[in-house]
């Protein structure tokens, strides 16, 4: 069996594709496999009682959002009851920042990979703060979700289509070249995607008011473009899955308890270890006391080439998430270690133009010791509070050792 070549199979139909959003439609309705008394959430599968309190809260709020609980005590009687059942959105082709919780009415981007064919998905982006993906969900909160549900979703699904759709590869190339890493650092990106998308957000509605209304949401917001991203990263990962021999990363994902990852050439199987705590930079009046473990579906930027692995492009990332402009280009260049290529449409400005570190190769992460970057938000520990901070974090290397075990003992080494 010839390793490499299968790696370089996987990487190169990770970089080939072309993810494009197509449009928006209810969950219920395009996520594969979706149904009524599902809920879809961040990383690998998890159950109410090993939930941590930013994914119970979410939960909590999706069920609220949904008119199906009143309050957390209703929500965990329901879930445990087993009349809502909980599933990753790994396993339906969608993905959701933090908690990721996305629910049947909620309405998601529908992302289509125009190289390989495969579909994709995410829902919308709150913004920063007291929102739902961080386990808040209290009145603001849920009447938020219902403005983006019942008036933005419609006249943005409306003025995608409109645009004929958005290449998710060619904005991520350009804003990696505008001081953007794509996954906490979205500000070039979220304008991209705002530009394009203005003069048919106008022509969608006849409402002046609620047009100027939702443009000055997305402008806002320097995460708009995250949910996209996400979804056009999974895109390019799912096609770099299966390919029989290869050692090459295909998700990285965490529920707030355990980090879980997939190997292309190992099937559907997860593994997972205990997630660590982010070390970052907290927002006034909170601690590295009140942080919850690592979450979010997020780390499939760095799955991808982008995200941790691409701070060299970003350096004034580090005043979000700690540390300095040197680190920043110190991250990406260990990334480079533990790669297998180069990404060819990702680039890099001032490493003169070198391709993102692109395709964590298992070998490669034990041999050298070296465990892939991320940078991440932080939540609360507790249900209903929300996002206290920003900073970064590092897988558990105990994930990788597992996993080269699995393939050795499945490939007869």
């Amino acid at each position: 069996m010839d390793i490499d070549k299968a790696n370089a199979e996987a990487t190169e139909r990770m970089m080939e594709a072309r993810p494009v959003v197509i449009g928006m439609g209810k969950s219920l309705d395009v996520i594969p496999g979706m149904r009524e008394n599902l809920l879809l959430h961040a990383g690998p599968p998890i159950t109410w009682e090993r939930a941590s309190g930013p994914m119970r809260g979410a939960i909590t709020g999706a069920l609220i959002f949904e008119g199906k609980a009143q309050n957390e005590a209703e929500a965990q009687a329901l879930v445990e009851a087993g009349e809502i059942e909980l599933e990753p959105c790994h396993h339906h082709q969608a993905v959701g920042p933090m908690a990721g919780v996305t629910s049947p009415s909620m309405s998601v981007y529908i992302l289509e990979n125009k190289t390989h064919g495969n579909m994709s998905y995410s829902n919308l982006n709150e913004g920063y703060g007291k929102v739902l993906r961080y386990g808040a969900f209290s009145q603001e909160v849920l009447d938020r979700l219902r403005w983006m549900e019942d008036v933005m979703a419609p006249i943005l699904g409306k003025a995608i289509e409109l645009s004929g759709g958005l290449d998710m590869r060619v904005l991520l190339a350009e804003s990696l070249h505008m001081g953007d890493e794509g996954h906490n650092r979205n500000k070039a990106g979220s304008v991209l995607f705002t530009k394009n998308l203005a003069p048919n957000i106008v022509k969608a509605t006849d409402d002046a008011e609620v047009a100027a209304e939702i443009i000055r949401t997305l402008g806002d917001n320097a995460l708009s473009v995250l949910n996209p991203v996400m979804a056009a990263c999974k895109a390019m990962v799912d096609v770099a899955h299966d390919i029989e021999g290869s050692t090459i990363v295909s998700v990285m994902a965490r529920n707030g308890t355990d980090f879980g990852i997939r190997i292309s050439g190992l099937g559907d199987r997860w593994f997972t270890a205990p997630v660590a705590v982010p070390q970052g930079l907290y927002f006034p009046g909170f601690t590295a006391e009140d942080a919850s473990g690592d979450i979010g579906d997020s780390t499939i930027t760095e799955t991808a080439g982008i995200g941790g692995f691409a701070m060299a492009s970003a350096p004034a990332i580090v005043t979000f998430v700690s540390g300095t402009p040197k680190d920043a280009m110190n991250a990406t260049l260990e990334m480079y270690e533990i790669c297998f290529t180069e990404h060819k449409y990702f680039t890099i400005p001032p490493l003169d133009f070198r391709g993102t570190p692109t395709g964590i190769d298992i070998r490669k992460v034990v041999e050298t010791g070296i465990t892939p970057r991320i940078n991440t938000g932080i939540a609360h520990k507790e249900a209903g509070v929300g996002q206290v901070g920003a900073g970064l974090v590092r897988p558990p290397m105990e994930m990788f050792e597992g996993a080269l075990v699995a393939f050795a003992e499945q490939y007869g080494f």
